[in-house]
């Protein structure tokens, strides 16, 4: 039953007009509704149809952030990244469900991110809950290593945001330690316990299927916010 609703998801992925999948990895096309072909490097605003900010949400699962904060910011779009169909494929419906067409979603591996956004294309970055690849081995595998920021520097403007949203100590103390060796990134906030305190920002209200489960085994949730 798992693996037929699974190519049940897929299948109504093709039909869903928010929805972008790349099938090959080495070419910046896309597959969109009915099996279209396009090409978005530098055209997101054109799906949107508006000039408002682009935010990304990198792995992004069930899509969850990125429903919730097109539903707080009106005025700006937000595009959720998974290589995961069977999971966009709920973020995508809710979505549509709230009528939020400023809510889209790119199927495709975060690795090969580049090719489908142009320079100074991308406002801002979330990175909630990601893999935190526990093993040193799998280090550059980890969304907020060195790698990664190089990637993302080719597309993010110049005063663009990453934020990091995680319960893992490890990937906590592995980001730490990336932002404090490269000069060029600026931490603008951070804390190592949110909800010790009020919330400093509301976006932080929000909370994902794992975030949850996280906080009912009594992890700390930490986050940081910086600029490349």
């Amino acid at each position: 039953m798992g693996k037929r609703n699974k190519l049940k998801k897929f299948e109504d992925l093709l039909g869903l007009d928010n929805v972008y999948q790349c099938f090959d990895p080495e070419k910046p096309t896309l597959e969109t509704q009915n099996g279209k072909i396009v090409e978005m490097k530098g055209k997101w605003n054109t799906h949107f149809q508006n000039a408002n900010p682009i935010v990304l949400e990198l792995a992004c699962g069930r899509g969850e952030y990125s429903v919730a904060l097109g539903d707080m910011y009106a005025d700006r779009n937000f595009i959720g990244v998974d290589v995961k169909g069977a999971r966009i494929w709920k973020g995508a419906n809710q979505a549509k469900d709230k009528s939020l067409s400023n809510v889209a979603f790119l199927r495709a591996r975060i690795e090969c991110i580049d090719n489908f956004f142009e320079e100074n294309e991308i406002d801002e970055i979330w990175i909630t809950f990601p893999d935190p690849f526990l093993k040193k081995s799998k280090a550059n595998r980890r969304l907020t290593n060195h790698n990664f920021h190089d990637l993302y520097r080719k597309f993010l403007k110049p005063q663009g945001i990453v934020q990091l949203k995680t319960d893992s100590n490890e990937l906590w103390q592995h980001t730490n330690e990336v932002v404090k060796d490269d000069p060029r990134i600026k931490v603008l906030y951070q804390n190592d316990n949110i909800y010790a305190q009020p919330l400093d920002f509301p976006e932080l209200e929000i909370k994902t299927y794992y975030e949850k489960s996280h906080l009912e085994d009594g992890r700390i949730i930490k986050y940081i916010r910086y600029t490349l």
